[in-house]
């Protein structure tokens, strides 16, 4: 293929890492790539805040689940879906500003902010850095905007470590291409897909494990899912969302 393709199809999380400072050549690099990416409207809804200062990293470090590596990484990046700027542009523009009342604000701030994610992975491991996304920074979503000072219409959606990986922890396999790939409409029998999946599962994570982790996919994620995930981990998230502006009127 070429090098766009293999870096692409090479993605693996990485949770350990050096010692080693980013250079702000290569820091600059990813965040003007996360930038390029594409968004709803051309309307921006997308800001990254950079994080390097060790105190501030500890703190979302436990605010997201007592993650070390975000403390290992030397840079972490929230990733902010970001209304702020089209409120802005409402009140210059002397109109009203409607759009977080409708649910498909979330959606479209989420998805941008997906796709500037990628672009950063993408351009972080062109440069030979690893990464690894944190979703936990919405576990604790409050103490995050306090800290990040984020004002009114900015929420944070996703965390991501950047820096040189310590050590190689594998390529997770995936699923069967034809269980991503549904021609025309959508093939709801996936579990010829997913029962041999489970093994090849099963296998890697013993070998990765040294046979401690004797889990398949099946089990592994029915057990994260077999409860409301809010409820139990990320319980402030309606309330960040009502505190940052985004009602939902719209939902019946």
């Amino acid at each position: 293929m070429n090098d766009v393709i293999n870096t692409l199809t090479s993605h693996r999380s990485f949770r350990k890492y050096q010692n080693k400072p980013l250079s702000e050549e290569f820091l600059d690099a990813i965040l003007i790539a996360a930038q390029a990416a594409p968004t709803w409207i051309h309307g921006q809804q997308v800001s990254v805040i950079v994080i390097q200062d060790k105190e501030k990293k500890e703190k979302l470090a436990d605010y997201c689940g007592k993650q070390e590596h975000i403390n290992q990484a030397p840079v972490f990046l929230v990733f902010c879906a970001d209304f702020h700027r089209a409120k802005l542009a409402s009140e210059m523009e002397n109109l009203p500003f409607e759009v977080v009342n409708d649910t498909d604000a979330l959606l479209v701030g989420a998805t941008d902010v997906g796709i500037s994610l990628s672009n950063a992975i993408a351009a972080s491991e062109s440069l030979g850095l690893g990464t690894v996304p944190i979703g936990g920074i919405r576990r604790n979503p409050l103490d995050v905007i306090e800290l990040l000072e984020l004002p009114r219409y900015v929420i944070p959606i996703v965390g991501l470590c950047v820096g040189y990986p310590s050590e190689d922890p594998g390529l997770n396999p995936r699923l069967p291409h034809k269980a991503f790939r549904h021609n025309e409409s959508y093939n709801s029998d996936q579990t010829q897909y997913i029962n041999p999946y489970n093994e090849q599962f099963k296998k890697h994570q013993l070998k990765k494990s040294n046979g401690k982790n004797d889990v398949n996919w099946t089990k592994r994620i029915g057990q994260f899912y077999q409860t409301s995930h809010y409820n139990n981990q990320y319980p402030d998230v309606p309330i960040m969302l009502k505190k940052q502006g985004f009602t939902c009127k719209d939902l019946k």
